[in-house]
């Protein structure tokens, strides 16, 4: 087997997840797309996960966002800063059926995960509505949470949460209009949501923007009695980014 990959790897070297450049090892990104990519760490909000001014990490801190915003978890991370090379890496996935990102984005979000974590963790994919399902053929928040899993040795619900309802894109709306399309629009299955009972879930999604689907996510979470919501995504939109 050693020898066949090592052939393979001769014919077919390594390419840059994103541009295709030669690579030394399979699923990474080449040093131009590195560069571009700008990984979250240091002083960040212990929300959010935003970057902060300043040098030290320190338990509870918090951006000016989740200052004024109700955040129904107790501590949340991401992986990158979504512009540049990320933007294109969710993109890609989302609807570009690049399934081969998914793992790399998940070594990613295992590893700033780390500091989040809690014990014996639930991973719980934000849900996709059935329609959209159907027309994608996969939920990348599931694909990410069973890689993960996988990586961290947690336990994966893939169908612990559902969407009620489907909700419109909200790229051009307020903040207000983004919780108020969210509220009540996901709830735990009722045939699968059980297993949130007692459990400290940690919520998977590729991109976080203003927190209002997280947000109803982590409040069916608890009304399915979850002893605690933290989450985890591959970007975080920032603002000025």
């Amino acid at each position: 087997m050693g020898l066949l990959q090592t052939a393979l790897g001769v014919i077919y070297p390594p390419s840059c997840s994103l541009c295709e450049a030669e690579v030394d090892t399979t699923g990474g990104l080449c040093g131009a797309c590195w560069v571009e990519a700008r990984f979250l760490d240091g002083c960040l909000c212990g929300l959010c996960g935003v970057p902060l001014p300043g040098e030290n990490a320190e338990d509870g801190l918090r951006c000016d966002d989740c200052l004024s915003i109700v955040r129904p978890w107790t501590k949340g991370r991401s992986a990158m800063i979504y512009a540049g090379a990320a933007r294109q890496m969710v993109l890609r996935l989302k609807h570009g059926d690049r399934l081969d990102l998914v793992r790399p984005a998940a070594q990613w979000m295992a590893r700033a995960a780390e500091g989040v974590m809690p014990v014996d963790p639930l991973l719980v994919p934000v849900p996709l509505h059935w329609t959209r399902l159907i027309a994608r053929r996969y939920n990348q928040a599931a694909l990410l949470a069973r890689e993960v899993g996988r990586i961290a040795g947690a336990e994966v619900a893939p169908m612990a949460l559902r969407r009620i309802r489907r909700t419109p894109k909200q790229e051009r709306t307020t903040l207000a209009d983004r919780f108020e399309t969210m509220s009540g629009a996901i709830s735990a299955d009722p045939v699968h949501g059980a297993v949130m009972q007692g459990r400290n879930v940690v919520l998977i999604d590729d991109v976080m923007t203003s927190g209002a689907t997280l947000s109803a996510c982590a409040d069916a979470c608890l009304s399915a009695r979850a002893a605690d919501v933290r989450v985890v995504t591959l970007a975080r939109v920032v603002k000025d980014a």
